[in-house]
């Protein structure tokens, strides 16, 4: 079965993921629910735990309540990236890289997501809109690197990607193709063959930012794809968030890295929650943060150990979070 039809059998709904995992159906919320639609692939779900309301990857895609809780300094647009929007699907933050949003659809709703409410529609630069996006790149000569994000870009079909790829590689001073992407954790399926053989002819170095939370999240299937990717020649990377009650301690998060490096994958950031509205609940205080990370250090070598980093709008880069 192709990934598209895998893709297409998850749920698309708190109600029909309940009665999947037998838990009840009233621990759903229809109004969370109504702000940011629920969306889990069903192999996702499958590793969830059956009768468990508080599994750690149920938590992080099951519509709360809490979401619904207006809560001072969370906001919509928590990184203020409408102000480096230069043109629709581009945001251009950081010196010598700029970041591609060709899509507003994921593989997998998570309920803390930072871009939850970001505005895809008014914001998608849809293919007539693409060679503006590749003038724009081709005229600053400091920028190395895209970042393909969203949304998430492996949504997207082979041949529009291909597509998009090869206008990049029209660009002389580009170096480096990034992918931020959760769909190998959620939808292992979609690193096929094909999509192997069409990057593998792309001439640009291949990096994938991975983004997993849990060792949970991560079964056999995960790491072939995690593997297939190595074998190919990407570099692989994965980015977490630290989400109260659901990875915030450091037992969880050095099984999550030691899981990562079977995979292949080197642990990269463990960022602190942007303070986005409906995420509150997923939050924790800063020196709880910095005291996790700190037992964290002892039990790993320091290859395994991600950085402790926040994003502060208007700031060069990420900013580490000093222990």
């Amino acid at each position: 079965m192709n990934w598209q039809k895998v893709l297409a059998q998850g749920f698309d709904s708190a109600e029909a993921l309940l009665d999947y995992l037998k838990l009840p159906k009233n621990l759903a919320h229809l109004d969370a629910e109504r702000q940011f639609n629920t969306r889990v692939p069903r192999g996702f779900a499958a590793r969830m735990q059956s009768g468990n309301p508080f599994d750690p990857l149920l938590l992080q895609v099951l519509a709360s309540p809490l979401e619904l809780h207006q809560v001072a300094n969370y906001v919509t647009d928590p990184l203020s990236e409408n102000q480096k929007n230069p043109l629709p699907g581009v945001l251009h933050k950081y010196h010598g890289r700029v970041l591609i949003t060709l899509t507003g659809v994921c593989a997998v709703n998570c309920r803390y997501c930072f871009r939850r409410h970001f505005p895809y529609t008014a914001n998608n630069p849809g293919r007539k809109g693409w060679q503006k996006i590749f003038d724009y790149i081709q005229a600053d000569t400091s920028i190395r690197e895209v970042i393909l994000s969203g949304g998430d870009p492996l949504i997207m079909p082979d041949r529009l990607l291909k597509e998009f790829m090869e206008g990049l590689c029209q660009v002389s001073h580009l170096r480096v193709l990034r992918f931020h992407s959760r769909i190998p954790i959620v939808l292992p399926e979609r690193i096929d063959i094909n999509f192997l053989a069409m990057l593998a002819a792309i001439p640009l170095q291949k990096v994938m930012v991975l983004h997993a939370n849990h060792a949970n999240e991560i079964d056999d299937a995960v790491r072939q794809a995690c593997q297939a990717m190595q074998q190919s020649g990407w570099v692989l990377l994965n980015q977490s968030v630290l989400l109260a009650q659901i990875n915030d301690n450091p037992d969880t998060l050095a099984d999550l890295s030691w899981r990562l490096f079977e995979c292949g994958v080197l642990p990269y950031y463990l960022h602190l929650l942007d303070k986005v509205a409906g995420g509150a609940h997923f939050d924790m205080p800063e020196n709880e943060a910095r005291s996790i990370h700190k037992q964290l250090q002892a039990k790993l070598p320091g290859y395994l150990v991600p950085r402790l980093v926040r994003e502060v709008s208007g700031e060069p880069s990420k900013s580490a979070v000093i222990l």
